[in-house]
C-alpha cells in the first residue's frame, strides 16, 4: 500500500486534474496546472487566428513553442483546438516529458506534438510564429508564505530565482533568435511583475503588445513581439 505524505494535493493523490475541460495525469514529476493559465491558451488562440487569417495562402503551418511544458497542458490543450499548426514542447525534465507524451496520446494527438529535451532553448532548432511559456515565477523569499500543498510540487517548476524573474531575463533575451518576423511571445506571469518584465521586452528590442488580467484581476499574461 502507497503512503500518501502529508500536504500532498488532491491531484497527486487522485493522479489527475482538469485543464481546459479535458483531464490530465499528474504526478509529483509535474507542476499542477492552475485554472489563471488557460487564459494563456485562448490567448494564443486569439494570435493563431489572427496569424492564420493574415496568411491565407500561406505554404506552411504555423509554428507554436510551448516552452517548459510540463504535463503539456498548454500544449495539448491548443493542438485540440487547431488542427492545422505545427506543435512542439520542450522540458527539461525528462520525467515531465514521459507525463506530456501520455497526455497527449490519452487525447488522441500523441502524433501530432513533437516533443523535445531542452534546457530553454538550448535543443530548439528553428523559428516559430508563436511561444507560448508559463515559467517558473515565484521569488525566493516567497517559498516562506506559500501553502505547504504548493511546496509539494516540483521547485524546478517554481523558482524564479531571487526575484522571481530570472526565467524572463533568458527567455526574453533568447526568443528573437528563435521568433519569425513579427512572431508572438506569450508568457504568464506573477503578481506585480508586470513592469519589470515589460523593461525586459523594450530593453531586448521586442514591442510589448499587450497585458491580460485573469479572473481575480491581476495582471496575468503578457505578449510581445519580434519586429525585426
Amino acid at each position: 500500500m502507497t503512503t500518501i505524505k502529508p500536504n500532498t494535493p488532491v491531484q497527486y493523490i487522485i493522479g489527475k486534474t482538469e485543464f481546459c475541460g479535458l483531464d490530465l495525469v499528474v504526478n509529483e514529476d509535474v507542476l499542477i496546472p492552475r485554472p489563471e493559465t488557460e487564459l494563456l491558451v485562448d490567448i494564443a488562440i486569439d494570435i493563431f487566428n489572427a496569424e492564420r487569417k493574415n496568411r491565407q495562402n500561406a505554404e506552411r503551418n504555423l509554428r507554436i513553442l510551448d516552452l517548459g511544458t510540463g504535463s503539456g497542458n498548454i500544449a495539448i490543450a491548443l493542438t485540440k483546438r487547431v488542427s492545422d499548426c505545427k506543435m512542439v514542447a520542450s522540458d527539461i525534465s525528462p520525467r515531465a516529458l514521459e507525463v506530456a507524451r501520455l497526455n497527449a496520446k490519452r487525447h488522441g494527438i500523441g502524433d501530432r506534438i513533437e516533443f523535445i529535451e531542452s534546457d530553454l532553448f538550448e535543443d530548439i532548432e528553428g523559428k516559430f510564429d508563436i511561444i507560448v511559456s508559463n515559467p517558473p515565477y515565484i521569488a525566493n523569499i516567497e517559498f516562506e508564505t506559500l501553502q505547504k500543498e504548493v511546496l509539494m510540487e516540483p521547485r524546478v517548476a517554481l523558482s524564479g530565482g531571487e526575484d522571481g524573474i530570472d526565467f524572463y531575463r533568458k527567455i526574453i533575451s533568447q526568443a528573437p533568435a528563435h521568433l519569425t518576423g513579427g512572431g508572438a511571445l506569450l508568457m504568464e506571469m506573477g503578481y506585480g511583475q508586470k513592469s519589470a518584465i515589460i523593461d525586459i521586452i523594450k530593453k531586448n528590442g521586442m514591442r510589448p503588445e499587450e497585458v491580460r488580467i485573469d479572473h481575480n484581476l491581476i495582471d496575468r499574461a503578457v505578449v510581445a513581439r519580434w519586429i525585426n
